[in-house]
């Protein structure tokens, strides 16, 4: 398996495309965008890893920072000879693109972030403590036999149960331990650039889901009046690309070509 600055990677899509980087969500897997590869690797060369401490990447993670998640990203594209990239990240991945955003605006041209925040939500925060609850009380399986609750509709829920038991066993299997899931949480309930909006220089498509259950879409509300903007589904829930694939295309394609985004 291809690894670079101890990440795992696979690339897709033509090798003459412009190049864009997906970051996955808590769980960290590269994976978790096979459902959108069809559609975004029709034109661009998409770039998939495992974020540090998950999948088949590094086990070891001695920083679990949010900020040392984009330090990831960017050693992935120096080690990998990129120069400059679009970062397509959701919830874990958009916040990690944002502070790499922050950090080298030289090196992205832009960012999506999809249910992704600049400031910790009580509503949130309550989710993630629920969840460390079911972790430590319940143990692994419980924790993410319950993860769809927060991730899907309850319809798209019910329509794919065999789906969920499937990857429920697969994510059982490869684990990355409580101590990396904990870490991971704390830094994402930690980060915050509420602050510092009027400091991106690159476009920064802010995309979320009206029915997201973990985050809420007035998290990206301070995006209106940046270069870029944002754009609300109104269904698909926290994993909108995995629900509504075709529409999540959409609103990434025409942000990507345009820099402007349809009407809900």
């Amino acid at each position: 398996m291809p690894h670079a600055a101890g990440l795992w990677y696979e690339w897709h899509g033509p090798e003459e495309g412009e190049v864009l980087i997906l970051s996955a969500g808590l769980g960290g897997s590269g994976s978790y965008w096979e459902s959108n590869l069809p559609s975004l690797t029709e034109r661009y060369r998409v770039l998939l890893y495992d974020h540090r401490g998950t999948g088949r990447s590094d086990r070891e993670l001695p920083d679990a920072s949010v900020e040392a998640m984009a330090d990831d990203i960017l050693a992935l594209m120096d080690a990998l000879g990129v120069a400059r990239a679009t970062v397509i990240g959701h919830a874990a991945g958009g916040v990690a693109a944002l502070a790499l955003a922050l950090k080298a605006t030289d090196r992205l041209d832009s960012v999506v972030a999809v249910n992704a925040w600049l400031r910790p939500d009580r509503h949130f925060l309550r989710c993630f403590e629920l969840r460390l609850a079911l972790l430590r009380d319940s143990g692994v399986e419980a924790y993410l036999r319950a993860q769809p609750l927060f991730l899907y509709p309850a319809n798209w829920i019910s329509d794919n149960l065999d789906r969920l038991d499937e990857e429920a066993a697969r994510q059982l299997a490869a684990f990355p331990g409580r101590e990396t899931v904990e870490r991971r949480i704390a830094a994402l309930a930690a980060f915050d650039v509420g602050d510092r909006v009027a400091e991106f220089r690159v476009p920064i498509f802010a995309l979320s889901a009206r029915d997201d259950m973990l985050v809420p879409s007035h998290c990206i509300d301070a995006f209106y009046d940046t270069r870029g903007g944002i754009g609300v589904m109104g269904v698909g829930g926290h994993a909108c690309n995995v629900t509504e694939p075709q529409q999540f295309a959409l609103f990434v394609r025409n942000f990507l070509d345009h820099e402007i985004y349809p009407a809900e």
